[in-house]
């Protein structure tokens, strides 16, 4: 009901004006290319405990180590302003799929659920007891028939053609 009321309050050339310019956007929230004021000092000594944990190589020279400084100073503004999201009442997230109490239930495995399954079973043998599934043939002309370099750009042969630059020896 909530739907069809907003969609009768907003006329159909306000809402594309709406909609044609965004309202934030990801730069908004990094910080500007001069040294931010609310962005976190990170030291040299700070910036090289984190590269030895990591177990990454430290910067060959201090150019390199101020981009580096700048780039994680930047990162983490980016954390700040997205901590500073009000989440009240937001549940946490656990998995990216419906956690609705009806999709659980609809996910839950039971005995009634496999019903199907142990139906095609059998068990052989007499002293070694091994469960054989009986299994049914598929239809697969579908899958089969279905043009997979259809939609590559380069091929040759039976292969996609993935250009690249080649590595410097």
């Amino acid at each position: 009901s909530s739907k069809s009321s907003i969609s009768e309050k907003v006329h159909p050339k306000d809402l594309e004006q709406l909609l044609s310019t965004p309202s934030w956007s990801v730069e908004s929230l990094l910080p500007p290319k001069t040294q931010a004021p609310k962005a976190p000092k990170i030291s040299s000594q700070q910036l090289h405990h984190l590269l030895r944990l990591s177990a990454l190589p430290p910067p060959e020279n201090a150019e390199e180590e101020k981009k580096m400084l700048d780039t994680l100073s930047a990162q983490l503004h980016l954390v700040g302003e997205i901590q500073q999201v009000d989440t009240t009442g937001v549940k946490p997230l656990r998995a990216i799929r419906d956690e609705t109490a009806v999709a659980e239930e609809e996910q839950t495995i039971t005995l009634e659920t496999l019903k199907d399954a142990l139906a095609k079973e059998t068990i052989v043998g007499k002293h070694y007891k091994r469960i054989q599934r009986n299994i049914d043939k598929v239809d697969a002309t579908n899958v089969e028939s279905w043009d997979v370099l259809g939609s590559a750009e380069k091929k040759s042969g039976n292969y996609f053609v993935a250009e690249s630059e080649r590595p410097l020896e």
